[in-house]
């Protein structure tokens, strides 16, 4: 535990201030991250968070960000994303070195220059008292509520929303009217999305449940996408995502995408097709034994 402890939080110091570098030098401020602490600052004067279109986070986002708003913009991005780092790392590593791998995957690299939610999501698979952080971005964070939750993940899911709700009850419907002006893509609605349903082939494996069920979600860039590498496991699984994950990250270097369509088109081709192959391509008998062994929800 003491090696795991230290691995992680080298991964999480250095994430973090990697990504403070960047939101310093290119001038984002707290990038996305930006609209938590908007909807935490609101919330603390007592003001309406949803007073521009461009906030679309559910309030359940401002109860993370709430330990960040007296910080510097960069340095509560930074923080945020060496935190989600750490327990992604410290919650990959429970089995093993191996799958730390899925940090060299483009949407981590994607997500850090935007600071997304999506390593805190992937990190409350592990974590079970982490999974209101799945309410903070619904559709990124849904596929891994469902197939990982657990009595106490729901418990604390629970608490998070009533306390939420006690704060201010009217955000449900605020919110909902904000998202008019998501701009998305449906994976499974772009070609070659629809392959995707050849993971029910496999309905039995929540592996394959959670690139179902997030091939079904409205996605608006690459880093939605990181939570797949939930799914690889073994060495071979993971290099081989990773390598082609980058396929979409070389496309986005030399093209400016002219549609939300054409990124979900290469999402699916460069990130799904890969993932449903690993899903597909498993022994079923290796599938059973491996969730018996690496579900880190077992008997909670």
């Amino acid at each position: 535990m003491r090696w795991r402890f230290a691995v992680s939080a080298a991964i999480g110091f250095a994430s973090g201030a990697f990504c403070w570098f960047l939101m310093k030098r290119l001038h984002q401020d707290a990038a996305d991250f930006r609209w938590a602490l908007h909807l935490a600052n609101r919330v603390l004067a007592r003001q309406n968070p949803y007073d521009t279109p461009l906030e679309q986070y559910p309030l359940t986002a401002a109860l993370f960000a709430l330990p960040f708003v007296r910080l510097q913009p960069e340095i509560a991005a930074s923080l945020f994303w060496g935190i989600s780092s750490f327990f992604l790392a410290l919650g990959l590593t429970r089995h093993g070195y191996t799958r730390l791998l899925i940090f060299f995957a483009y949407p981590y690299w994607a997500g850090l220059l935007t600071v997304q939610w999506s390593p805190i999501i992937a990190a409350s698979g592990f974590f079970p008292l982490l999974l209101p952080a799945a309410m903070a971005k619904p559709q990124a964070g849904l596929p891994v509520f469902l197939t990982r939750l657990s009595r106490r993940g729901l418990l604390a899911c629970v608490v998070v929303g009533l306390l939420s709700l006690a704060v201010m009850p009217r955000w449900p419907s605020l919110w909902l009217q904000q998202t008019r002006n998501y701009e998305h893509f449906i994976p499974i609605l772009v070609l070659p999305g629809a392959l995707v349903v050849l993971a029910l082939l496999r309905y039995r494996n929540r592996d394959a449940q959670l690139l179902f069920l997030s091939a079904l979600l409205p996605q608006r860039w690459f880093f939605d996408s990181f939570i797949l590498w939930l799914i690889p496991q073994s060495r071979r699984e993971i290099v081989w995502t990773v390598c082609f994950s980058w396929g979409a990250g070389i496309w986005r270097w030399y093209h400016i995408p002219s549609s939300f369509t054409q990124v979900g088109r290469y999402t699916v081709i460069f990130l799904y097709l890969p993932m449903l192959a690993v899903v597909l391509l498993r022994n079923e008998q290796k599938i059973a034994t491996d969730e018996d062994t690496l579900d880190p929800c077992a008997g909670r």
